[in-house]
């Protein structure tokens, strides 16, 4: 799986034009899963996001994690993440876990997330458009690769 995480003060989505989402303080998560990604990858990713210390403590170091500061996750998945680039201009997503795998490890992970103490689970809709409004803190922004750090 791979996923971009962003440290925020707080974020809206709106699905389909239609409905908006609100998450307070913490991280957004822009998720993709990869062809031949496992249940393992979504329960690693979660702990591995709920334990990332990258909020600041007391003075001012970046040392506490997101279970510390009882922050909102906001969950969106994104198949962009899987591009390819090595040939032309046009990305090729092939990579990622077909639609119906991909929606399953989506929804896995939403469950792992939420069962992490952390504060509100927020999500998008997975396939569906959404307009994500985020406001980074910092900016701090880390990628993380299942495939790279071994799980």
């Amino acid at each position: 799986m791979r996923a971009v995480i962003q440290r925020m003060n707080g974020a809206q989505i709106t699905i389909n034009g239609e409905e908006t989402r609100e998450a307070g303080a913490g991280v957004t998560v822009f998720l993709c899963a990869m062809r031949g990604d496992m249940d393992a990858q979504a329960s690693f990713l979660a702990q591995k996001i709920a334990e990332l210390r990258i909020f600041k403590d007391e003075n001012g170091k970046i040392n506490r994690s997101l279970i510390d500061v009882g922050g909102d996750v906001l969950i969106v998945s994104n198949i962009t993440l899987s591009a390819d680039m090595k040939h032309g201009r046009r990305p090729d997503f092939g990579h990622s876990a077909p639609p119906s795998e991909a929606k399953r490890l989506y929804e896995l992970f939403i469950e792992e997330m939420r069962g992490q103490p952390v504060g509100n689970v927020v999500t998008g809709e997975f396939g569906a458009h959404m307009h994500v409004n985020v406001q980074n803190d910092g900016p701090v922004n880390i990628i993380l690769d299942t495939e790279r750090i071994g799980k």
